[in-house]
């Protein structure tokens, strides 16, 4: 007998309809599965016979062969498991109903039980793309995929529910539509918590405004991190649109719990200097996504800069400008997006304590210079911020004044943001850190003083073109902060003062 049902495999972010055809023929015993099946695909023969041994039924004596078409296209992972199963089931008679309509995902235990699968979310997208009514998944992912509109999503926890379900015996209920909940900022680290460290915490409010790269740089202790950490606490939230594309990546990496499927605050990776070129923009046989792409739509906080591998700080050079990793496999390629705020933070030298005014420096001056090359110059102008963050005064310190909350802060950033939402709308980019370069002239206009002072400004600090558009970038975060319609002369000092041309470190 023949039969035919309908599953959905992945490579990178896509997602591609996988047709599984079954024959049963008269025969030696032997159980076959063609179609580019890797190692992964082609153990699904002894999970599929046991799960069919769990419901008591016995396995075909003759020949079984399953096609996943089309056969042109590698297939791996287990995740054609449960497609598997009820072709099979269908193939042998005990199964005597239509699935055209229908997608399984899922793996197989031996003993029937279903287990979660990576990518449920893109998988049931695709499915609703391509017209079924009905998809069914594992349990755990089922709150994840139902996240995915206009089509019935049915979790199911083993074969015997399902094949029960299928002819009737039993009827489980679909999953209802789950809706993006915003994220509540109570009880996160606050920038009340910042003392002192005036001119840094205006720099970061500049950055969240405009969604800017920003290299901190100071000795140990005086509160680089602790300026990074909170950082996230004065974005604005995530869109709902941000919610989607952020928990596609992660539901792609396997990184979603089945109790909350949905990324809704905005991401904050700080992975250890140790991690590798792969780890960070992504990589593997099968591409997955790397730190960059967990980022996207947040933050990527590289702590203690000077002390990752250089080779693989220079792969960050094109996901930082493209805001996408293209990753290219003989079998295909990935691509996953990144579009994401850096902010680092080193030490000016090997002992920490360069231009301290605290403690003496023991570095020599060709220990400094070694230290501080290690950044290459390219990766460097790709920080749209240079801040210097000197040690905190005891009077700072020890104040009773409370600074501002994150709160107050954010509620300036998003009216910032909105202004850029309404100016860019409908663009493709949100943010002015992302204005493509041919829409300066319409996006950063200056007043006559303000194009005089960034005229003198770019002489005399002898301005490349790209820092120059990137100050013209700050400055209109610079405007939108302060509510101008046009740059003008204060939104381009502020925008210079963050550069770093004067910073006592670099130089």
């Amino acid at each position: 007998m023949f039969s035919i049902t309908n599953s959905v495999g992945m490579f990178g972010m896509n997602a591609f309809p996988v047709n599984v055809e079954t024959e049963i023929f008269k025969g030696h015993p032997q159980f076959d599965i063609s179609g580019l099946p890797d190692v992964g695909v082609k153990e699904s023969r002894d999970r599929v016979k046991s799960a069919v041994s769990s419901l008591g039924i016995a396995f075909p004596k003759g020949r079984v062969l399953i096609n996943l078409a089309p056969a042109n296209v590698k297939k791996s992972g287990s995740a054609y498991d449960v497609a598997l199963f009820v072709s099979l089931m269908q193939a042998m008679g005990v199964l005597k109903l239509s699935t055209s309509d229908k997608v399984f995902v899922g793996e197989l235990g031996l003993h029937g039980r279903i287990r979660s699968v990576k990518g449920a979310m893109s998988m049931t997208m695709l499915a609703r793309k391509n017209g079924f009514q009905e998809i069914y998944v594992p349990k755990e992912n089922a709150k994840e995929a139902s996240v995915v509109e206009n089509i019935r999503v049915y979790g199911v926890s083993s074969v015997e529910d399902l094949m029960l379900h299928l002819v009737g015996r039993i009827i489980l209920s679909s999953e209802p539509h789950y809706e993006p909940k915003m994220a509540q900022f109570e009880g996160m680290l606050d920038f009340c918590d910042v003392r002192g460290q005036f001119k840094a915490r205006r720099g970061m409010e500049l950055a969240a405004a405009g969604g800017h790269n920003v290299l901190l740089v100071g000795s140990p202790g005086s509160g680089k991190s602790m300026l990074a950490n909170r950082l996230p606490t004065i974005l604005p939230p995530m869109t709902k649109e941000e919610i989607l594309e952020t928990s596609n990546i992660y539901s792609i990496a396997g990184a979603l719990s089945s109790e909350n499927p949905l990324i809704s605050a905005r991401p904050f990776r700080s992975p250890h200097h140790t991690i590798s070129s792969a780890g960070l923009v992504g990589g593997g046989s099968i591409p997955i996504p790397g730190e960059v792409s967990l980022a996207h739509n947040g933050i990527l906080f590289l702590d203690e800069l000077a002390e990752f591998h250089r080779s693989t700080l220079e792969v960050l050079r094109q996901p930082l400008e493209s805001g996408k990793v293209v990753i290219s496999r003989v079998s295909g390629s990935a691509e996953y997006p990144c579009n994401f705020m850096l902010v680092a933070a080193m030490n000016p030298c090997p002992c920490g304590y360069y231009g301290s005014p605290q403690k003496k420096c023991t570095c020599t001056e060709k220990q400094i210079r070694q230290y501080l090359s290690r950044i290459s110059g390219p990766l460097l102008d790709r920080f749209d911020m240079h801040i210097d963050i000197d040690p905190i005064p005891y009077e700072d310190l020890s104040t009773k004044e409370k600074p501002e909350s994150s709160e107050t802060i954010r509620e300036r950033v998003k009216n910032a943001r909105n202004r850029q939402a309404e100016r860019y709308a409908g663009m493709g980019f949100y943010d002015n850190a992302n204005i493509p370069d041919h829409f300066l002239d319409k996006f950063c206009q200056m007043t006559p003083d303000a194009e005089e002072l960034f005229g003198k400004l770019y002489m005399f600090y002898h301005m490349s073109a790209r820092t120059g558009i990137r100050i013209k970038k700050m400055a209109r975060s610079a405007a939108d902060l302060h509510g101008h319609e046009k740059i003008n002369s204060e939104d381009i000092s502020m925008a210079v003062q963050f550069r770093g041309f004067n910073s006592k470190y670099l130089q």
